[in-house]
């Protein structure tokens, strides 16, 4: 099949990978009515389409942070890429900068952030807060060495949430003779993942906090300590903290709430992103999209303000930027991509974005993608 949609990277994906990692890409939490949410109400807007207009140039760039980026998506950081291509996170990363976007890197990624940042350019980094504080400004000592410009500070995770499909597909809680087994059918019945990556991409382990790992061989048996280590302690307060060790721009990613955002500001952040980090953390909390307005009418104007979450088409990505987002970030459509075929999949997924957002911009009369408005949309009577 070649691919034209998001869902036709999905569909490869789904052929492509064993079960236990498609449906860990794939799946949210709980009834998954937060990951439903995030696609639908994105769905529901209508954009205003404006005719006879004179859009032979259009400008898709926009600059955070200092940098320019060729059109408003980022790939989110997602974890342990590096089982669905090989050494997944440096492919990815080079697709990005082919694009002239950026890439995040994951906290618990496969490839370290050595290996990525040495792929090209260096990624914004993710971070989740272990509660082992010594390692974590280890950590971010080596993210400042590697080059990263940016820190993304992940808030919504203090534990993981439970994710069935997981459970039932064997990812978590499968052990002894059955897990074992179960695991090596997946592998065998997908040679061409079972080449690539089981076999070509080793090591599989989680790249940056690989030597804080004590237990487990399996790249999922860290998932349980991953989540006896994550800090629940963590406030404001330790924003204070990172910012000893960590002099670039801060951006704080898992924003949903108006005050969360002024306790952004507030704590000296640069940059937020409004997420519910896809669907996957607390179910039945409402879409980013539909939080965006709020997050952007307490605080448009003193930090950047990005949105993850359902987009799935560059038309989501305009409708995001007239709801006053500064750009997207996209999660499952490049681990979809990069599950499929690779590098070269990731970057033929961000050229299908970027086509279709200038359909979009050039069909309502947008011919600059930072001076997007809610004028782009068209609101029922």
């Amino acid at each position: 099949m070649k691919p034209a949609s998001v869902s036709d990277y999905r569909e490869l994906a789904r052929r492509r990978l064993p079960k236990m990692f498609f449906e860990y890409i794939d799946g949210g939490s709980y009834a998954e009515v937060t990951l439903g949410r995030n696609t639908a109400d994105l769905e529901a807007i209508a954009l205003r389409q404006r005719v006879m207009r004179d859009m032979s140039t259009l400008d898709m760039s926009v600059e955070v942070f200092g940098q320019t980026m060729s059109f408003p998506v980022g790939l989110s950081p997602v974890g342990m890429a590096g089982m669905y291509a090989r050494r997944g996170e440096v492919q990815a990363a080079k697709a990005a900068a082919s694009a002239g976007v950026p890439f995040c890197l994951s906290t618990v990624g496969v490839c370290s952030v050595e290996e990525v940042a040495a792929a090209g350019m260096p990624p914004w980094f993710q971070l989740y807060m272990l509660k082992d504080r010594g390692y974590m400004a280890e950590l971010l000592a080596r993210a400042k060495a590697a080059g990263c410009p940016v820190l993304v500070f992940t808030v919504d995770l203090p534990l993981p949430g439970s994710r069935y499909r997981d459970i039932r597909s064997g990812f978590t809680g499968s052990s002894g003779l059955s897990g074992a087994l179960n695991t090596a059918w997946q592998g065998v019945t997908h040679p061409e993942w079972l080449w690539d990556v089981w076999l070509r991409g080793r090591p599989h382990t989680l790249g940056c906090v690989q030597s804080a790992v004590t237990e487990g061989r399996k790249v999922t048996d860290f998932l349980s300590w991953i989540s006896r280590n994550f800090d629940r302690t963590v406030t404001w307060a330790d924003i204070e903290w990172v910012r000893k060790t960590w002099d670039g721009p801060i951006v704080i990613k898992g924003i949903l709430d108006p005050e969360d955002a002024r306790e952004a500001v507030k704590a000296g952040a640069q940059g937020l992103v409004v997420s519910n980090h896809g669907g996957r953390q607390l179910d039945g909390v409402r879409s980013s999209i539909s939080a965006l307005p709020a997050v952007v009418d307490a605080v448009g104007g003193e930090l950047e303000i990005f949105m993850d979450g359902g987009v799935r088409s560059g038309l989501d990505v305009l409708k995001a930027l007239a709801l006053g987002a500064r750009a997207c970030f996209v999660g499952r459509p490049w681990a979809y991509a990069l599950g499929a075929g690779g590098q070269p999949m990731v970057e033929k997924m961000l050229g299908t974005l970027r086509s279709e957002l200038a359909t979009a911009m050039i069909l309502t009369g947008c011919n600059v993608a930072r001076n997007a408005d809610k004028t782009l949309l068209d609101v029922a009577p």
